[in-house]
């Protein structure tokens, strides 16, 4: 019988709500990247947009960061930084219920990876009855950091939207 306190007492101090530190979790199955690949800005980068992270999405910006789309009914090319860049996706990721990016393929990448065009499919969801599907091209521009971590930049738009 005088076995059974020690066990109570061990059992009674195990909290179901504080588990051990996993010290090898998200290790293999992660959603994030440490951006030291090309693949690695991409998966952070789409994990940014759907789940409408600022902190993700500004971790992969340099600081040099301009940002280029065509604004076709100006009939003029748009452009702007790092600081608006992220206003703006801010106030999208804010309005958004929803965004669903898809990488499709590389249409042509430089041999040293700092010049990508790649297609994409997004879809942005504003609410159920304001749904917008967008297509396109993006061109990026990438550089190693003092990290050795890519970062994006800069990007154009080469959608039609």
């Amino acid at each position: 019988m005088s076995y059974i306190i020690p066990i109570i007492i061990t059992v009674s101090c195990i909290n179901p709500f504080a588990p051990k530190y996993d010290a090898d979790a998200g290790h293999g199955g992660s959603l994030l990247s440490d951006l030291s690949s090309i693949a690695g800005v991409f998966q952070n980068f789409q994990y940014a947009y759907t789940f409408r992270d600022t902190l993700i999405y500004g971790q992969i910006l340099d600081k040099s960061f301009t940002f280029g789309y065509r604004d076709y009914d100006m009939g003029a090319d748009v452009r702007w930084g790092r600081d608006e860049e992220m206003k703006v996706t801010y106030g999208l990721f804010q309005n958004a219920q929803r965004l669903d990016l898809l990488w499709n393929n590389i249409v042509t990448m430089s041999s040293d990876s700092t010049n990508i065009i790649r297609s994409f499919n997004l879809t942005i969801t504003f609410n159920p009855t304001d749904i917008i599907s967008v297509t396109g091209r993006i061109n990026f521009f990438l550089k190693r950091d003092e990290n050795d971590k890519w970062k994006i930049t800069g990007w154009i738009d080469e959608s039609e939207f």
